[in-house]
C-alpha cells in the first residue's frame, strides 16, 4: 500500500520508514523518482543498504509525537463532529506537547 499512498502526494526528497518497508520493489520505485530511501535493512539481507542514521532518528521523534497525541482522549476517539474542530484540537495539542 506504500506505492498508491506515495503516488497521491507530491514526491518527497526522502522516505523515512521502518524495516517492514525494506523490499526491492519499493526501493526501485523510489529510485526511479529520485527519492532517497531511509529504510534500515532487514536481518536477512546479505548485503545491507547504507542507512542515514541522522535522518532515521527523525522518524523516532515523529513516532513519539503520535504516541503523545494518542494520550489525549479527545483526539484518539475523535469526539469532534466537525473536521475543523478536530484539526484545531490536533494543532493545539501538537503545539503544547514537547515532542523531541
Amino acid at each position: 500500500m506504500a506505492v498508491p499512498l506515495l503516488e497521491a502526494v507530491t514526491a518527497p526528497r526522502r522516505l523515512i520508514a521502518d524495516k517492514a518497508y525494506d523490499v526491492e520493489s519499493l526501493r526501485r520505485w523510489l529510485a526511479e523518482r529520485r527519492v532517497h530511501a531511509v529504510i534500515p535493512s532487514t536481518a536477512t539481507r546479505t548485503v545491507p543498504y547504507p542507512l542515514d542514521h541522522r535522518a532515521y532518528r527523525r522518524r523516532n521523534c515523529i513516532e513519539r509525537l503520535f504516541c503523545r497525541l494518542k494520550n489525549w482522549r479527545r483526539l484518539a476517539t475523535r469526539y469532534d463532529r466537525l473536521a475543523r474542530n478536530y484539526l484545531t484540537a490536533l494543532a493545539l495539542v501538537a503545539t503544547a506537547s514537547e515532542w523531541c
